[in-house]
């Protein structure tokens, strides 16, 4: 008897709410599009050859500027190489690039605002300074300018973008900083006598960098854009090597008669920004509640 109440009384396993699933899913249809795009980008930039197993500088001089088919997707160039598979493999080049960017940006910036924000003082106005003159250039002038002291290449695109990006970290790290420190906990542990840098790490910028984090996914976007737009002036990769500004550019010569040279790997672009914002939407939301 004992063991049939067990058995009985023993604790069943949670249904699973399948109509909840379903309305998320059908709420947020934007929001799992988008993770499908970016998960695509991560694959080519992972495994180029498993999207694309043709070779990107090999070209077949008969098959120039062929238009989008089944055998091409993206269409031909006009040394009869496949848009597609250049695409695919120019994607390693293009996101790398930008991940480097934002994290210069996210790691220098947010120390600069973690150090202001903790500081006070000459530092914090020194500092603050420096970012407000930054900030008031457009970043892709800022760019521009420290691209042409470091001279041409991806890396130098890369370092230019990312130190662009700062003053807009150190401006929210600061911020963030500045509001935590008011925190009933953070006041007592300094009272407690906590050191002052266990307090800044353990206490303030561990309650700080959720706003940073959600920019770091709007600036990701923004960096894609800037680093496609060095490229498209000729700052960046070296040809014949596929990046994804160099393509756009390289295509524009052809505009009449081949299209899809320029508008498709351009499409990839601004799909790619637009999954991404949609992302930092999802997220900056979670981040406010």
């Amino acid at each position: 008897m004992s063991e049939a109440v067990a058995v009985r009384e023993r604790p069943t396993a949670p249904a699973i709410p399948v109509r909840q699933v379903w309305d998320w899913l059908r709420g947020n249809y934007g929001l799992l599009i988008a993770g499908a795009v970016l998960l695509l980008v991560l694959g080519w930039v992972a495994l180029p050859g498993v999207f694309a197993s043709g070779d990107p500088l090999r070209g077949v001089p008969a098959q120039k500027l062929r238009g989008p088919s089944a055998q091409h997707w993206f269409g031909t160039d006009n040394l009869g190489r496949d848009v597609y598979t250049r695409v695919v493999h120019g994607a390693g080049l293009s996101i790398s690039a930008t991940l480097f960017a934002v994290l210069l940006g996210l790691v220098v910036g947010s120390l600069l605002g973690l150090v202001a924000g903790a500081s006070g003082g000459v530092v914090d106005t020194v500092i603050m300074r420096i970012a407000d003159v930054l900030l008031s250039i457009p970043d892709l002038l800022v760019s521009l300018a420290l691209i042409t002291v470091l001279g041409m290449g991806t890396r130098n695109v890369a370092i230019a973008v990312g130190v662009s990006l700062i003053a807009r970290f150190a401006r929210v790290m600061r911020g963030e900083v500045l509001r935590v420190r008011r925190a009933p906990y953070v006041e007592a542990a300094f009272a407690s006598g906590v050191r002052w840098h266990t307090v800044l790490l353990r206490h303030i910028l561990r309650n700080a960098y959720s706003p940073v984090a959600a920019l770091a996914v709007v600036d990701f976007g923004m960096a894609v854009l800037f680093v496609a737009s060095l490229s498209f002036l000729g700052y960046g990769a070296v040809p014949p090597t596929p990046e994804w500004g160099s393509m756009v550019s390289d295509g524009r010569n052809f505009l009449a008669i081949a299209w899809w040279l320029t508008t498709l790997p351009g499409l990839v672009i601004i799909v790619l920004v637009l999954a991404t914002q949609r992302f930092a939407r999802a997220l900056q939301k979670d981040t406010l509640r």
